[in-house]
């Protein structure tokens, strides 16, 4: 086979129409409304970018101007969520963006966005662990209880005029035992209910707001200026700071993509798909404003520089009831959001397996627990060591990296589907015409990557050099639908599904 019938073979795809079969006929009920899918993505939004990140960014990069950092990555954001809506009413099925690419732009692009979105959970699930390890530390000083920073910091830190060095620290090990005791949970058996989610999402959105009202009068104007620094200190403030913080504090918005995972559970998926997305991202975009102005306005930018920062910014304002509630609520809501995302990871693993994409070991259930054990556990040790030695900078650009390189390719995918398979119904299509903003979207994201700095643009190629490695090697002769052939161990399992595997196309 020459290289170019083995490229072409690489796009071959699911049958769009066979996933919305097997939607029609699981038990999944279509019940959830706008609202509901409002909420869900404010759940999922609402986390460490808020908690953790915006002090670091604001530290380092754009001073006050934070805010306009936290508008840009929402815009970009909004692009991104649109070609996501399109995608989710096309294919209305439970997934991701690995399982739209895979069932319309084919299989190596499907690969590479699963392959990159091992960045954004894991890695992302290290900064929130990181996060959550600052808030402990601070809400322990509070009461009194003091820690051995050698203990509760990483071992590594970064710059970009120094790369990496050492810190004198030994691990960071709260970060390591909230990985791990969420790992042990997942590996249990949890289930995640309506309830559930929409009390976290109280809690955090009660933090929220009592900080906003709590601190309005605190707020010195004198703090907002300049509003955007020149640079100074070694570190590049202006308009290109601003920037970086953009993708920096674009942690912040990872989660709004999880709402397209419910798209099977919609009772209007043409509605209430754009609805949840676009409400999610509208409503958080103006509580990350509200923050980041009350935040800079009661502290001078430079003292923000801690994965804490809320916390640390009241406790200079001698608000110690507040720096206790800060502080509970940043354990709290942080704690689920490593929860969800340790959760997202294995499923991936699992459904890739079942591809036959990755080793059928990852596709098997615990037959007592109900959990795909074994891709849980390398996630979780994954993001423990990540969490243990990462400093939340690395971290965090890291995670907006592999975050925005998805987005990168689900723009892409839109135009490209809307080229070759004009004829599948769309329920909502992305205004403006296949070009505008899915472009917009591509080159802004694609942007926002490269502004990170070359250190976190070349982990990410050699991150996704890896994954052709694997697919090249193992992926493309194991796959699924290439050999027609359910992987090996995985046969019971898949039983009910066997025939789906004749209803191949290719674009």
């Amino acid at each position: 086979m020459g290289f170019v019938d083995t490229f072409k073979s690489t796009l071959i795809v699911k049958s769009i129409e066979n996933l919305r079969q097997d939607a029609d006929a699981s038990n999944m009920k279509r019940a959830l409304t706008g609202k509901d899918v409002v909420l869900i993505g404010t759940g999922e939004i609402i986390g460490a970018g808020i908690f953790v990140i915006t002090g670091t960014a604001a530290a380092n990069h754009a001073g006050p101007a934070i805010i306009l950092s936290f508008i840009i990555s929402g815009i970009i954001c909004a692009f991104a969520g649109l070609c996501y809506s399109e995608m989710a009413s096309v294919v209305p099925v439970s997934g991701s963006a690995y399982t739209f690419t895979y069932a319309t732009v084919g299989e190596l692009v499907a690969w590479m966005i699963g392959w990159d979105l091992m960045l954004e959970y894991l890695m992302g699930a290290a900064a929130v662990a990181v996060g959550w390890s600052s808030y402990l530390v601070k809400f322990l000083h509070t009461c009194g209880l003091e820690s051995d920073p050698t203990w509760t910091s990483a071992p590594v830190g970064f710059t970009d005029a120094d790369g990496f060095s050492t810190t004198g620290a030994i691990m960071n090990l709260p970060a390591i035992a909230i990985s791990l005791f969420c790992t042990a949970i997942l590996c249990f058996g949890i289930r995640q209910t309506a309830w559930v989610n929409h009390a976290a999402v109280g809690i955090k959105l009660s933090v929220i707001l009592i900080f906003l009202f709590a601190t309005f009068s605190y707020i010195n104007p004198e703090n907002w200026k300049p509003f955007i620094p020149e640079a100074h200190n070694g570190k590049d403030y202006g308009f290109k700071g601003v920037l970086r913080a953009s993708t920096m504090v674009f942690f912040a918005y990872i989660g709004f993509d999880a709402v397209s995972t419910c798209a099977q559970e919609v009772k209007n998926p043409a509605r209430d798909m754009p609805i949840g997305i676009l409400g999610s991202l509208g409503l958080c975009t103006v509580l990350y404003i509200l923050v980041s102005m009350n935040l800079t306005g009661i502290a001078p930018y430079e003292s923000l520089n801690s994965a804490a920062p809320l916390a640390d910014a009241v406790a200079n304002l001698g608000m110690t009831w507040l720096r206790v509630l800060v502080g509970l609520g940043g354990v709290a809501g942080l704690s689920s959001v490593i929860l969800v995302s340790l959760m997202a990871q294995p499923r991936i693993f699992y459904t890739m397996a079942h591809d036959g994409l990755l080793p059928a070991a990852f596709g098997k259930i615990h037959p007592k627990w109900g959990t795909p054990v074994l891709p849980t556990i390398v996630s979780g040790v994954f993001c423990a060591v990540a969490a243990g030695v990462l400093p939340i900078d690395v971290l965090g650009d890291i995670t907006s990296a592999g975050t925005l390189f998805a987005f990168f390719l689900v723009c892409l995918s839109v135009t490209v589907l809307r080229f070759t398979r004009p004829d599948l119904p769309r329920p909502f299509k992305v205004p403006l015409g296949p070009f505008i903003i899915p472009i917009l979207g591509a080159a802004s994201s694609m942007g926002l990557i490269v502004t990170t700095g070359w250190p976190t643009v070349l982990r990410l190629l050699i991150w996704m050099a890896i994954g052709m490695i694997v697919y090249v090697t193992f992926s493309y002769r194991h796959s699924r639908l290439r050999t027609g052939k359910v992987p090996e161990g995985l046969e019971s399992v898949d039983e009910k599904h066997a025939g789906n595997e004749k209803h191949i196309e290719t674009v």
